[in-house]
Formats: structure tokens, C-alpha cells, sequence
């Protein structure tokens, strides 16, 4: 894959962004989502090629999702799969799946935006693919500090 990104300057690895919203709550900004998505990967120093799909869909469909692969039977924000499970080839294959009936609620909750909520989903599932986990609070709080980063600035 060719060196066609620039970020401050720099050329780096592409990561082609394919975006596909199965859901009409919220508006989607593809080109808003691939410039944070490029951002979240510079400013963590990434040098990948390849390509991360994100999906904008309902509670019914993530839950599904979250069934299938976690075991769990509810609704989660967000799901991030890789589908190599190993950057030493300097490539990621990658989905990311959003449920944006839970940005809804959630932005009432912490009383934010639903895009707010919704690039926050995308930051998290990015940094998840990174290698980031957030399985304990020390892990929850590294990840959230880098979240509020991204989307703050």
C-alpha cells in the first residue's frame, strides 16, 4: 500500500476508512470520522497500512454482535475486532461496530451530545485496536484520558 496519508507534515502508512451506517438517529461525517480515526493513529504513533471498517448500527444488531463474540446478551457501545490480532506485519484489518442507539442514551446520561458520545465510541474502539484495554480501573482511566484528548481537541 502506498505512503499516501500526511499528518503534521510527515508521510505516513495509509489506513484506508470505509464507513457504513446502518441506522438514521444520528447523521454520520465520514470525512469528520476518517480525520479522527488518522489522528487517534499518528498521535499514538502508529505505522500501519490496511484498513478499519466502522459500522454505525442499533442496540438490536450490536447486541447480536456482543451475543456472538463476548457472550454477552445486551447491548454495548462499542465493539472493536482485529482481524489479524498482530501488528508486526506493520498492517491492521480491522472492524469497528457502534451502537448509536446507546450514544443516545448515553449522551442524556452524562449529559454531552450524541456525537460527542459517538466520536468518544470511535476513539475507544481505535485505541482498542492499538493494544489498549480497559479491564480494570487503571486501564479504564488511561483509556479515558486518551479519549478526552482526541475528541476535545
Amino acid at each position: 500500500m502506498g505512503y499516501d496519508g500526511i499528518s503534521n507534515g510527515v508521510k505516513s502508512r495509509a489506513v484506508k476508512t470505509i464507513i457504513k451506517n446502518f441506522q438514521k438517529k444520528i447523521p454520520i461525517n465520514p470525512k469528520r470520522i476518517k480525520k479522527t480515526i488518522l489522528k487517534v493513529l499518528s498521535q499514538e504513533g502508529a505505522k500501519l497500512s490496511g484498513e478499519i471498517t466502522i459500522c454505525f448500527v442499533n442496540d438490536k444488531k450490536i447486541q447480536e454482535f456482543n451475543l456472538k463474540y463476548r457472550h454477552k446478551n445486551r447491548p454495548t457501545d462499542v465493539l472493536a475486532f482485529d482481524i489479524l490480532e498482530s501488528k508486526e506485519s506493520g498492517q491492521m484489518f480491522a472492524d469497528i461496530v457502534i451502537s448509536t442507539d446507546t450514544a443516545i442514551r448515553n449522551a442524556k446520561i452524562f449529559k454531552t451530545t450524541q456525537l460527542n458520545e459517538l466520536y468518544l465510541y470511535v476513539v475507544h474502539g481505535v485505541l482498542h485496536l492499538l493494544g489498549y484495554d480497559d479491564r480494570t480501573q487503571k486501564q479504564r482511566q488511561i483509556m479515558q484520558k486518551k479519549e478526552k484528548e482526541y475528541v476535545d481537541t
